[in-house]
């Protein structure tokens, strides 16, 4: 039984469910997985930062009600956070990268991504900025240290859809992809549907913690073309940024629109898209389109996620799950971690051979 020992970089809403699972599920995953992860290591910029060889006790990280700076009363702990420090010097086999992304540059992440890279240490990551900016250079890092970078929670969630598509659909020969990617835009368009104006929807979406504070990123589309950014990159080995993303949200649709299209028989969706065209290129988009009641992303509803895979073998392959939850992203790290340990194998890779 092999035992992980990680740091977590950010304690919010993700990386606290993970610490929650670890309390709870650690002894399943020792006899289900053959794993167990013990926390040497935390980094959160309104906490502080504690380090310890031993391990941290999980149900003690998430119980407490720590103040501002609270690491600083724990043996090892600082009231300040340090990130670099704690990535390159923690005693770390994975660093768990859950942090606040600026979506143009991808920093901080794309930083604590490269140090722990460079460090020889694996990266599991949920953050959306550092895989469509600087995908390729962080696995080239990987690979030269060795290590893995994963990022499956990056689109979807815990719905997995990046490693469905590359492992289970390979040799189906993916062509394109069409999907709802972000569930605040989705809840809106429902609530407008519902007879809510644009205003009024999003103010509910805000209230049930569906959408932030500010939320031009998902009623815009940023979010969806990062997405889209990292799916095409992915499946259909593209090479996008997100500025070549042409990108329109769901703002300037209004209630007249939305009935119009239920008389229609129709429904609107904000889709994130990409398709490989007759010349090789990769062209994508983000965009509302009126869909018909029978299109498979017609149906989906709420803050659920889906994405219509289109296969030259298979035709449209559709995945449906959910787009966001603190357990469920905490899930697509738990993956990644799963996704890791069998690499590293020796049984898997004896019946492999």
């Amino acid at each position: 039984m092999k035992i992980y020992n990680i740091a977590l970089i950010g304690f919010g809403g993700v990386n606290r469910a993970l610490a929650e699972l670890i309390a709870s599920r650690n002894p399943l995953w020792e006899r289900d997985l053959d794993f167990r992860l013990n926390i040497v290591a935390v980094s959160d910029l309104y906490l502080g930062s504690v380090v310890s060889p031993n391990g941290l006790d999980a149900k003690t990280l998430v119980e407490a009600k720590f103040a501002k700076g609270g690491f600083g009363g724990l043996s090892g702990g600082s009231a300040e956070a340090d990130n670099e420090a704690i990535i390159k010097t923690a005693p770390a086999d994975i660093i768990v990268e859950a942090t606040f992304t600026n979506p143009g540059d991808g920093e901080p992440a794309v930083s604590h991504c490269r140090w722990a890279l460079t460090s020889g240490k694996h990266v599991v990551t949920t953050n959306k900025g550092p895989v469509a900016i600087a995908a390729q250079e962080l696995k080239a890092v990987a690979k030269a240290n060795g290590v893995h970078f994963e990022y499956e929670g990056s689109v979807m969630s815990g719905t997995p859809v990046i490693r469905m598509a590359e492992k289970t659909l390979a040799g189906a020969e993916v062509k394109g992809f069409e999907g709802i990617l972000n569930g605040t835009s989705n809840f809106v368009l429902g609530r407008m549907e519902n007879g809510l104006d644009f205003a009024s929807a999003v103010a509910e979406a805000q209230s049930l913690g569906y959408a932030e504070a500010d939320p031009t990123a998902d009623v815009e589309g940023f979010d969806v073309r990062l997405k889209v950014v990292i799916l095409a990159n992915e499946l259909l080995g593209a090479n996008l940024k997100p500025e070549d993303i042409s990108c329109n949200g769901i703002s300037k649709l209004s209630p007249s629109d939305i009935q119009a299209a239920v008389k229609a028989e129709s429904r609107w969706k904000l889709i994130g898209s990409a398709v490989r065209n007759a010349d090789g290129t990769i062209t994508g988009s983000v965009a509302p389109k009126q869909l018909p009641l029978g299109h498979p992303l017609a149906g989906v509803n709420g803050a659920t996620n889906a994405v219509s895979l289109n296969t030259e073998l298979l035709g449209s392959v559709t995945v449906t799950g959910p787009g966001a939850g603190r357990i469920e992203t905490a899930y697509a790290l738990l993956s990644d971690i799963v996704a890791i340990h069998n690499a590293h194998s020796p049984k898997l890779a004896k019946e492999a051979a």
